[in-house]
C-alpha cells in the first residue's frame, strides 16, 4: 500500500501560555496555498491587535510544497519550529497560525522554539487525523435481476477490506462501482467470482485518492 500523508478534518484551536504570553494557535485544513493565505489573513483581522501572527503550512497531495514565518521574532525561533512539527507528524493540506500577544517577559530563542513547536503540537493533538489512500476504480457489471443481491455482497466486501462504495450506473446492465485498496484487487477478484458463479464481470478502472477518517 502506497502511503500518502494525513490530513486533518476540521479547524481545531488551542491556547497556551507561557510567562504571561498568549499563544493563540489556530490549524485548519486547505486545498491550496491561496487557502492558506486566507486563513492567514482571517487571523490576522481577527487579533488585529497581537504582536506576532507566525505562520506554517505544508501543501500538495504528497506534502512537497512547503512555507513558514517568523513574523518578526528572531529569525528560526517560529516558523521552522512549527513547520517541523507538521513535518514531523506527516500531515499535508494544513496551515497552522500561531498568534502570539506579548506578556512583556522575555523567553529567549530556545524558550521561543519551544513555546511555538508545543503550541502548534497541543493544537494537533486535539485534532481529528484523516488519512489518504490510494483506491482503484473497480466496475462489477451485472444483470438487473442480479443488481440487488450483488448490491448487497459487495457493499458487505466493501466494509470488510477497506474499500468504498462509488456510484451505480444502470444501462443494458447494472454497473455498480467499488474504490478498493491496491493489495485487495486480488481477493475481489476471486470473491466476485465465486459469489457469481463466474456470472458477473469485474473491470478495473484508474486510480485516485481518497480521504478516510482515522
Amino acid at each position: 500500500m502506497r502511503a500518502h500523508p494525513d490530513t486533518i478534518a476540521a479547524r481545531t484551536d488551542h491556547e497556551l501560555v507561557v510567562k504571561k504570553s498568549r499563544f493563540l494557535t489556530r490549524a485548519e485544513p486547505v486545498a491550496s496555498v491561496a487557502e492558506a493565505e486566507a486563513v492567514i489573513a482571517v487571523a490576522r483581522r481577527e487579533h488585529w491587535d497581537a504582536r506576532h501572527h507566525c505562520t506554517a503550512m505544508v501543501t500538495g497531495l504528497l506534502g512537497d510544497q512547503a512555507r513558514s514565518s517568523d513574523d518578526g521574532e528572531p529569525s528560526g525561533t517560529a516558523g521552522m519550529p512549527m513547520l517541523e512539527v507538521l513535518r514531523r507528524r506527516g500531515l499535508t493540506d494544513v496551515v497552522v497560525v500561531v498568534t502570539r500577544y506579548f506578556g512583556g517577559v522575555k523567553l529567549g530563542a530556545g524558550g521561543l522554539v519551544r513555546a511555538y513547536s508545543t503550541a502548534v503540537s497541543e493544537c494537533l493533538d486535539g485534532a481529528a487525523l484523516v488519512h489518504r489512500r490510494a483506491l482503484t476504480q473497480v466496475v462489477v457489471e451485472v444483470s438487473h435481476a442480479d443488481a440487488g443481491r450483488a448490491d448487497n455482497v459487495l457493499r458487505d466486501w466493501a466494509g470488510r477490506h477497506g474499500a468504498t462504495w462509488g456510484e451505480p450506473a444502470y444501462g443494458v446492465r447494472a454497473a455498480l462501482e467499488l474504490w478498493v485498496p491496491e493489495e485487495e484487487l486480488a481477493r475481489l477478484d476471486a470473491d466476485v467470482a465465486a459469489a457469481s458463479a463466474g456470472a458477473w464481470s469485474a473491470r478495473r478502472g484508474g486510480e485516485r485518492v481518497v480521504d478516510v477518517p482515522a
